[in-house]
């Protein structure tokens, strides 16, 4: 993650944070690297999404009504999905695409036409990364472990439809706004938050992952800071390296705390991502502001999902704590 973020910065990437976020995600997903198909497979299926919503830009982005409906679409896929525990790091790396790709469109101009290459270039580096990882690095595994599968769950549609209408929501706030920072952060926030709200079942566990979280995007803010001392690409690295191995580490401990930690260190790279990002107004933007997309994206994420969420289906964190329930 620390080669792929710093090499994008070297070469002028508009969202250093892709590369190093797909390698984590197929990282965390599995302590073996993914078998050469479902590898391709997975590359395949981000990359045609990346087509299919930038064509539904192009061509409905002047049209929100029907555009919105097939956003909402893609994204309601997406979630049923996640639901079944099916698709793997793909389906939320889907997810993220389909958030990007449209935002990017319709507020820049200068991106819409590029967006789909940074995509792909964003995938394809992800991969290459993960394969490297696992060749310095192998993880060593048991004889078993090949017979391992995820647990496939019936599909919660009205869980996801829940879920579809609380990133879609965040996306349209998002689309009448001129900020490209605010545009990418809080949707994608979102999206993660949701993820892992899905294995929340106590209050303790939801409002810890809203702080766990936040605390990623104080780290980056804070990592930013500590960056403008010595701008070069080597504190660059260093920075991603140490964040990397204390969130990272964490996250792949497969313990019930991993989600937590993979959620932080998302935010973290998105937000320091942008932060040295060549996006117009990312590397101006305070502390502060950083901070509260983060915070903001949070508490809508967790205070919708009280709301919206099927009582069966919601964390009794969600459903039952004692500030909603008042």
């Amino acid at each position: 993650m620390s080669i792929g973020f710093t090499a994008a910065v070297h070469a002028g990437a508009v969202l250093p944070f892709l590369a190093p976020m797909f390698a984590a995600q197929f990282l965390l997903a599995s302590a073996r690297p993914l078998p050469p198909a479902k590898t391709l497979g997975a590359a395949l299926v981000i990359l045609a999404a990346g087509v299919v919503m930038m064509e539904l830009t192009r061509v409905l982005g002047d049209r929100p009504a029907p555009f919105l409906l097939l956003l909402g679409l893609v994204y309601f896929i997406c979630f049923v999905m996640q639901s079944t525990g099916r698709g793997g790091p793909a389906t939320f790396l889907v997810l993220v695409v389909a958030i990007l790709a449209p935002l990017f469109g319709i507020l820049n101009n200068d991106l819409a036409t590029s967006i789909l290459s940074i995509l792909v270039t964003g995938i394809l580096s992800g991969t290459a990364l993960m394969w490297l990882a696992h060749a310095v690095f192998p993880e060593p595994h048991g004889p078993d472990e090949d017979d391992v599968k995820a647990i496939e769950r019936p599909p919660a549609m009205l869980h996801a439809l829940a879920n579809t209408a609380i990133l879609l929501a965040s996306v349209v706030i998002c689309l009448t706004s001129d900020n490209l920072t605010a545009a990418a952060v809080i949707p994608i926030t979102v999206a993660s938050l949701l993820k892992q709200l899905d294995i929340a079942n106590s209050a303790r566990s939801a409002f810890g992952l809203v702080l766990v979280n936040l605390f990623g995007g104080i780290l980056a803010s804070v990592a930013y800071t500590l960056l403008m001392f010595r701008p070069n690409l080597l504190s660059i690295f260093l920075i991603v390296l140490v964040t990397a191995l204390a969130l990272g580490g964490r996250a792949a401990a497969r313990s019930k705390d991993s989600a937590m930690f993979a959620g932080a260190l998302t935010t973290f790279l998105i937000i320091f991502g942008l932060g040295v990002s060549p996006l117009p107004g990312s590397s101006a933007e305070t502390f502060a502001t950083r901070i509260v997309y983060v915070a903001s994206a949070l508490v809508y994420a967790l205070l919708l999902a009280a709301f919206l969420w099927p009582r069966a289906s919601a964390p009794k964190a969600l459903s039952h704590t004692g500030v909603l329930a008042e």
